[in-house]
């Protein structure tokens, strides 16, 4: 990385930041506080609010959360830190309807094509309510990170699913995420929304951030955010990461 830093990072958290669920390392916990004490840090997941508090801000010293903003459930929410507690700036709850709708259309995409049996006990939800998301993790949210990753490596069951899905919710944002997931948003609302709202928010331009993820290619979880021409930079785990931190600190 090469100039100054930017006056916004955006970083995905699972396969990014850290494995699946798990909290901050403490090699990122120091180079996270000092990336926040010169520049402000996005957030952004598929997860709901409480697990990515757990695994980034929690963390990290309260004195550097006020750069920090957290971007849950794909966009579909946007959280600032003020007086000692995440408020939010938006979020587009779904109504108990719309959730039911998308837990049947579930069910009946796992069932019609014979890849999920629900009558089969799962570690921890299947179907899970995240507020402005619903998520189905087909070997349940609580599942190991080497199960979730054996039941679908080439991400080929959760693309027949989505493509069952869509014409059941044609209402909704229908997206493979994590390694054994897929979220459901309200219509046009994804990370590339969650970018444009916070580009508004702070009075940053989109052009002078940068998307870290790794899952900016072709199909992939963070590749929408291209639709809003912030700058990205692919990495292929948390390890690389890492190095891409230690880079832009060097800048």
């Amino acid at each position: 990385m090469v100039g100054m830093l930017p006056r916004l990072v955006f970083f995905d958290v699972d396969n990014t930041l850290t494995e699946s669920k798990q909290p901050l390392s403490p090699e990122k916990v120091g180079l996270m506080t000092e990336i926040l004490r010169h520049t402000k840090v996005a957030i952004t997941s598929g997860a709901k609010l409480s697990l990515i508090t757990h695994q980034i801000p929690d963390q990290l010293p309260e004195e550097v959360r006020g750069n920090l903003y957290m971007l849950p459930a794909s966009g579909s929410a946007l959280y600032e830190y003020k007086e000692g507690t995440w408020t939010a700036v938006y979020e587009y709850l779904f109504t108990h309807e719309e959730v039911e709708e998308v837990r049947a259309a579930f069910i009946k995409a796992g069932t019609n094509t014979g890849l999920i049996d629900f009558s089969t006990p799962s570690i921890g939800e299947r179907i899970e309510w995240r507020g402005s998301e619903v998520a189905l993790t087909a070997p349940g949210q609580e599942a190991p990170i080497d199960v979730k990753a054996a039941w679908d490596p080439e991400r080929t069951k959760r693309t027949k699913l989505r493509e069952v899905l869509l014409p059941l919710l044609p209402n909704y944002e229908v997206r493979i995420a994590g390694r054994s997931t897929i979220d459901v948003t309200k219509k046009g609302i994804d990370k590339a929304y969650g970018v444009q709202q916070i580009s508004k928010h702070l009075n940053i331009p989109i052009s002078d951030m940068i998307y870290i993820g790794d899952a900016l290619f072709p199909g992939g979880n963070d590749e929408v955010v291209k639709k809003s021409g912030i700058k990205t930079h692919q990495v292929k785990d948390p390890k690389e990461t890492e190095q891409m931190m230690e880079s832009l600190l060097a800048s």
